[in-house]
């Protein structure tokens, strides 16, 4: 008997969501402070995250497997996207210039592990990444737009999804699957403890990128306390 999934996900990932919004990386980009160096860095990492999601579900879908041909909407897929916004970031030579931090390979090994020993528990890291994007996108958009001076949305198509006109409705529409899917309880709570599970790879890549935007705002100080000086040397000329 199908067993009420998507309430137990919320609720049993609610202490990870609540730590993962409080990592340093994630803090600064919430209060705008973000730069296109480190931001392309963010998105360099999830297109390693979200080809490895993508080509396992993708390939468990077209073989009928039992509970993730269920989850397989092709109108959540990011690597495209991530593609468009790689190619603004690093030029159209972008391929054979990404690579992936060592957080973002182990995130990205773990998925794959995971689709080919217990398939099951990829819902716990498609619905980890995928609604949390799909909930929180516009607002993020919004905010690196201003922080990075971007007009338009060249360079932001992550956030875009176009295929969902209603997204308030399809996440009604993912619950009903969540809660419909042919798993038992002990299933449910492995998925449960993936997800969280996939918080924590989330926030190693967060810990990572902290470093890089810890060094730019360094860098920042520097140069304004610098400026702030000769300014005052000259005042005192």
């Amino acid at each position: 008997m199908p067993v009420a999934l998507a309430a137990q996900l919320r609720e049993g990932t609610k202490k990870s969501h609540t730590m993962a919004e409080n990592t340093g990386f994630v803090s600064c980009f919430l209060k705008g402070v973000v730069d296109k160096s480190t931001y392309r860095k963010l998105i360099a990492d999830l297109y390693f995250v979200y080809s490895a999601m993508e080509d396992e579900i993708s390939r468990l879908s077209n073989e009928d497997h039992p509970v993730v041909k269920f989850i397989g909407f092709q109108e959540l897929y990011r690597r495209e996207t991530l593609e468009q916004d790689l190619a603004f970031y690093f030029g159209e030579n972008w391929i054979n210039v990404l690579e992936a931090s060592s957080s973002a390979k182990a995130y990205g090994e773990r998925i794959r592990h995971v689709a080919n020993i217990q398939p099951e528990l990829l819902v716990g890291h498609h619905y980890t990444r995928y609604i949390g994007d799909l909930s929180g996108g516009q607002i993020l958009k919004r905010i690196a737009q201003k922080a990075m001076n971007i007009n338009g949305n060249n360079g932001l198509r992550f956030y875009e999804f176009d295929q969902i006109s209603d997204q308030k409705q399809f996440k009604l529409r993912y619950s009903e699957i969540l809660d419909s899917l042919p798993i038992d309880q002990q299933m449910a709570d492995l998925i449960i403890e993936e997800a969280n599970l996939a918080f924590k790879y989330n926030m190693d890549m967060f810990k990572e990128l902290e470093g890089n935007l810890i060094a730019v705002i360094g860098k920042l100080l520097f140069s304004f306390l610098t400026s702030r000086s000769r300014r005052g040397s000259t005042e005192n000329m």
